[in-house]
């Protein structure tokens, strides 16, 4: 496959061959936005299970600088970093965009019981065994590697599809995000009080993202755990991926499920510096239902009504300030209707690219992103 100028394979960790990046630069472009992914994974059931003839398998997430990540219930394998190609074609084929460059994440993922491991023959850096906190401190990891080797601050739009947007919003929630290295052992009423160091740290980084996203995407995502598994009863495969991903403890399902933490260890207190969030979703969507947009809707109701701060490095000092957002710091959540089955959102490209160019719509109307040549005049239900 032949390789985009200005397009590469970077590595943010050093203990596993998935923390790896892919990284595409554009010609320079003053106040253009990184978009960011996380490729989705597929998701087979196991053969033994029944599964209701409407539920296929695969779950993905984007980040946007343009960032994305990935879905895939943070376990298959099948799905790289190349996921996200169709969708970045179709953006690059709208130069009027204000986008500065690309970077789709990889990340650690846990077992697969479609993809089984002798854990003997393996080799240490290949083994899929992650468990909760992998996968988020991976992302963010990752995210605090590009921002310390681009220099794009917060203009970055954080895009992530399936669990890639459960991803993107525990990037920014308070009782998630910056636990890179701890594994939390406790209960919803003990976050970081049972918890102990873990070795496999990615690497020397700094301890927190110098600048949250400006913007994040969730399409088809899943942003209440428990949920999620109550409104599929008798289809085991539920459960069974977020076990895998989280453990059994339901607890701390709620804990990290974003539409169930609020407050100040939610995205409303830990999501400072945001300015839009856009929820998508499909109605021909078979693995992931609407419910699951509606209650993530109502969770950043509380964030939406708050105003925006940024840090930014000052001039004087390398300390970082506590500011006010651009103009008056106002914030916007905005819901979206997309087309097409869960994986074919990614897998053809076409839909996830209108949910990242709406997202560029919403930032020039709130004064954020730079003035582009016209959109074509696409027009987007809210919510």
């Amino acid at each position: 496959m032949a390789t985009e100028p200005g397009k590469r394979t970077v590595s943010y960790g050093r203990f596993h061959n998935l923390q790896t990046i892919s990284v595409a630069t554009l010609p320079p472009r003053p106040n253009g936005f990184w978009v960011m992914y996380a490729p989705p994974d597929k998701q087979p059931p196991p053969p033994s299970v029944a599964y209701d003839s409407k539920i296929t398998q695969r779950y993905h997430e984007l980040i946007k600088k343009n960032s994305y990540i990935h879905g895939g219930a943070w376990r298959d394998p099948t799905i790289t970093a190349d996921s996200f190609e169709k969708t970045e074609n179709i953006l690059r084929a709208s130069p009027h965009l204000p986008i500065a460059g690309y970077a789709s994440i990889s990340y650690r993922l846990s077992p697969h019981p479609n993809h089984p491991q002798d854990v003997e023959e393996t080799p240490t850096e290949s083994l899929r065994t992650a468990k909760h906190p992998d996968h988020i401190r991976d992302v963010e990891a990752a995210l605090a590697f590009l921002q310390n080797t681009y220099a794009f601050g917060d203009k970055y739009i954080l895009v992530g599809h399936s669990c890639g947007a459960t991803l993107a919003f525990q990037a920014v929630m308070g009782a998630v995000a910056g636990h890179r290295e701890v594994r939390f052992n406790g209960g919803v009423n003990d976050c970081g009080a049972g918890a102990e160091t873990i070795p496999s740290s990615p690497g020397p980084l700094p301890p927190a993202l110098t600048s949250q996203p400006t913007a994040i995407v969730g399409v088809s995502g899943i942003y209440d755990l428990r949920k999620l598994r109550d409104d599929h009863p008798g289809i085991d495969a539920y459960r069974e991926f977020i076990e895998d991903a989280f453990g059994e403890d339901e607890l701390l399902w709620d804990t990290v499920s974003p539409a169930q933490m609020i407050g100040s260890r939610g995205v409303e207190g830990g999501w400072k510096g945001g300015r839009l969030a856009i929820l998508a979703h499909s109605m021909d969507d078979e693995l992931v239902d609407q419910g699951q947009l509606d209650v993530m809707y109502e969770a950043l109701r509380g964030w939406e009504r708050g105003k925006a701060t940024r840090r930014r490095s000052s001039a004087r000092s390398s300390a970082t300030v506590e500011e006010s957002g651009n103009d008056d710091g106002s914030r916007a959540v905005r819901t979206m209707i997309i087309e097409g089955g869960h994986d074919e959102i990614w897998s053809e490209g076409e839909q996830l690219a209108r949910t990242i160019k709406y997202a560029f719509v919403e930032l020039l109307r709130m004064g954020i992103a730079p003035e582009p040549e016209p959109f074509g005049g696409e027009k987007v239900p809210s919510h």
